[in-house]
């Protein structure tokens, strides 16, 4: 943001991507990974795609109990596709249901 204002081109648009040029315009997924790539190597960090992190947040967001509506928002059109993907995350479900319907008959 700072680099913007200094280059004279004003505050980022609301609509703006999180990774975007300098001008608010989509990256290249292509330069994008790239530079992740890169990035990557710099730090010696293991070798890891855009398409892993994304996966593993959604994992873990699952797997810490938050809303498969909220976590379809990464980008599933219906959180039926988001179970579909992620559902192997949920294992320990049905321990979790028998607990809280045991919970509620004492």
């Amino acid at each position: 943001m700072q680099l913007r204002l200094q280059l004279g081109l004003g505050k980022i648009e609301a609509e703006t991507l999180v990774f975007s040029t300098i001008e608010g315009k989509p990256l290249s997924p292509d330069n994008l990974s790239r530079d992740w790539r890169r990035f990557c190597a710099s730090k010696r960090l293991p070798r890891v795609s855009f398409h892993s992190l994304r996966h593993t947040h959604a994992s873990v967001l699952i797997a810490s109990g938050v809303d498969i509506l909220a976590v379809s928002r990464l980008g599933h059109s219906r959180a039926s596709t988001t179970l579909n993907v992620y559902g192997h995350v949920l294992d320990g479900g049905d321990e979790a249901a028998a607990k809280a319907i045991e919970g509620l008959l004492k």
